[in-house]
């Protein structure tokens, strides 16, 4: 007699595999499969069938609501538009062709923390590359690192150096893409960058540098401050700071950037309403965004406009593939709803990072588009600031947006750090 066992490496949805025991007409007896907690898994990604197929006619039936004329996108989510990247992402759009560039890279998973991490591991060729963490955000994903990853691991192909060269990892934040959702409360920034730490301790990586947008500038500040020992250096286009207290706040601030922080402050003082619906109840917003991929790719896209640097149509930061490449993960993953939790846990979090002062040498990218501004001379109050760059253009998805610009900055910064590992 033949027996199936369904051996579940972890709560992700593709990370599950049928193991069929049994030879001729032998009764196999049962036994217990013992796992090494700290494997280091391969993974390839294949959606199934169906849910592609469910995606399909969820498409087809997408209820769009009306629109006042001529408001665009000031209400929210253009409906003219939408309608248009629903049809395209029906009748044209390939996830296959996604997952066969996934595919190429090297992937896997392992288990910490009671979750299922899963991550890219791009070696370079040169032996002497720096090992670099590239975390993403929300509504981010791996895709926002995609046309990066060559150039930064392999700089030679690209008209580099190889010795700019790096060993990557890019990790799924937990809740995220394929990595598992958490199953307990708890799970914050700082959470999660003690997570990736033992990633990298796990791969072997005693000494590294970090790079962040979004969330991933708030872990890679968490890490670079609590780890100062393994962390080489910090890049970051997502700085956050506010005044020194007890100082006049504009003291240091050149006129310049007085005018860009109010025009950064002005421009997200509506845009904002998405964390306080995720801080508070995620819940009730992800059932409707779990049940609609209209409805997702409403919510998502959103904010893919608003946060980007372009004359109003956000064709022109990026591709209907890369946009929709991105809302698809969320979808086949069904990971908004514990993506959008990392708010209401940083909110709630009761493991705050104390570190008052990054002393990790730190690069600040600023993108004229990015939704926060914090003046130099605030950053430097919370950081050891050895580089700062203001970029000509670019938006908050800065490696997807302007990967030229952020790899030479990455480039550079790492190049002229006193110390490597």
């Amino acid at each position: 007699m033949s027996r199936v066992f369904r051996v579940s490496w972890g709560p992700s949805i593709a990370l599950s595999l049928l193991v069929v025991l049994g030879a001729c007409s032998e009764t196999i007896p049962d036994r217990i499969v013992e796992v090494d907690p700290d494997a280091i898994r391969p993974f390839n990604v294949q959606v199934p069938d169906e849910i592609l197929d469910d995606l399909d006619d969820r498409l087809k039936r997408a209820r769009f609501p009306d629109q006042i004329p001529d408001t665009d996108w000031s209400y929210g989510t253009d409906g003219a538009y939408l309608s248009e990247l629903i049809d395209y992402w029906r009748t044209e759009f390939d996830w296959r062709a996604q997952e066969q560039i996934l595919n190429e890279l090297n992937q896997f998973t392992t288990v910490i923390d009671g979750v299922d991490l899963h991550f890219i591991h791009q070696r370079s060729s040169n032996p002497d590359a720096v090992p670099l963490l590239l975390i993403h955000g929300w509504p981010g994903s791996i895709f926002e690192f995609m046309e990066i990853i060559g150039p930064l691991s392999d700089p030679a192909s690209y008209g580099g150096n190889r010795s700019d060269a790096f060993h990557l990892v890019i990790p799924s934040l937990p809740g995220f893409g394929f990595s598992g959702k958490p199953s307990e409360s708890g799970w914050s920034p700082e959470r999660m960058a003690a997570a990736f730490a033992e990633l990298m301790e796990r791969l072997d990586y005693d000494r590294y540098g970090v790079q962040g947008g979004d969330w991933g500038g708030i872990i890679g500040r968490s890490l670079a401050g609590n780890y100062p020992d393994r962390v080489i250096g910090f890049h970051t286009n997502f700085v956050l700071g506010g005044p020194p207290p007890n100082t006049d706040r504009w003291a240091g601030v050149s006129e310049e950037e007085r005018t860009f922080l109010a025009d950064r402050t002005e421009a997200f003082a509506e845009g904002s309403g998405y964390q306080e619906i995720q801080g508070t109840k995620p819940q009730s917003l992800g059932v409707g965004l779990n049940d609609s991929p209209a409805g997702l790719a409403a919510w998502i896209v959103e904010k893919f406009h608003g946060w980007s640097d372009h004359d109003g149509h956000v064709e022109d930061a990026f591709t209907r593939d890369q946009i929709l490449a991105n809302v698809t993960l969320y979808w086949v993953t069904e990971t908004i709803t514990s993506s959008a939790r990392i708010y209401y846990e940083s909110r709630h979090a009761q493991n705050r990072s104390t570190t008052p002062y990054v002393s990790v040498p730190t690069a600040g990218a600023i993108f004229p588009k990015e939704i926060y501004f914090t003046p130099r001379a605030w950053a430097e109050h919370r950081y050891n600031i050895v580089r700062w760059t203001v970029m000509p253009r670019g938006g908050h998805f800065a490696a997807l947006e302007e990967p030229h610009l952020l790899v030479d900055d990455v480039r550079a910064f790492f190049r002229e750090l006193p110390s490597q590992p």
